[in-house]
């Protein structure tokens, strides 16, 4: 059975950090729950961490993995049961730099794709301390990315809110080029996406993930680093400040 996600339900959601859920099913180390807003590893962003609590104990949960049925791990001897109520507490430092790093992302992949010939974001993965954004086709010199993050800066420093809603692949390929929102990567049974738009279509692109409400919660995005990967293909990383 899968578990209710939460922090999908809206951006706003993201923002919740305690939740009550029943225990579905149970292994040695791990638990499933019939709601979760632990966010499981998946599109690039990393799990959440945090607490779960009951009348007898408390574990702590240190990795969340699965797509529908979100599996908790919580370590050897656990002591919990099919049917037991929980109380869950999500690390909630690290789910808002999660949340700011993956809106830095969706900002950073949007203006490259604009300002240097539709390269496209082949890969990413969100930290809480830094992140980096894999690009194909582009060579980046030290003039470009001087442009690309003054440029990521000041729409940040311009502001504009992170929306959600639910939108058919036809909508979203009226709106974006398929290939900006990396369409092909979706599996085409599925008609109906979750979209998280930034400002009037700064950036809009299908994601799971949790995001900030508006652009001036990320800070400043600083430049760590950038390699060859090969094939046309360049990593950059990033980190935010305060």
């Amino acid at each position: 059975m899968a578990s209710d996600k939460l922090y999908m339900e809206s951006i706003d959601a993201g923002y919740l950090k305690e939740f009550e859920a029943t225990v579905t099913s149970v292994s040695e180390t791990s638990l499933f729950l019939n709601r979760t807003l632990f966010y499981p590893l998946g599109g690039g962003q990393n799990w959440d961490t945090g607490k779960i609590r009951w009348d007898s104990g408390e574990l702590n949960v240190y990795e969340v993995r699965g797509r529908g049925d979100i599996e908790h791990f919580v370590g050897d001897d656990h002591g919990l049961n099919e049917g037991d109520k929980i109380h869950g507490t999500i690390d909630w430092e690290r789910r808002y730099s999660h949340m700011k790093m993956h809106t830095a992302q969706h900002l950073v992949s949007g203006i490259v794709y604009e300002m240097f010939d539709g390269a496209r974001t082949v890969g990413n993965q969100i930290h809480a301390d830094q992140s980096r954004i894999d690009f194909n086709p582009i060579k980046f010199d030290e003039q470009m990315i001087e442009d690309l993050f003054q440029r990521a800066n000041d729409i940040v420093e311009k502001g504009a809110q992170v929306t959600d809603c639910i939108m058919t692949r036809d909508e979203i390929n009226s709106i974006m080029p398929p290939d900006r929102t990396n369409m092909n990567l979706l599996p085409s049974s599925v008609r109906n996406l979750r979209v998280v738009r930034i400002g009037d279509n700064i950036d809009l692109c299908p994601c799971a993930g949790t995001h900030v409400r508006t652009l001036e919660e990320i800070g400043t995005l600083q430049f760590l680093s950038k390699k060859n990967k090969g094939k046309g293909t360049t990593r950059v990383k990033y980190t935010l400040k305060d």
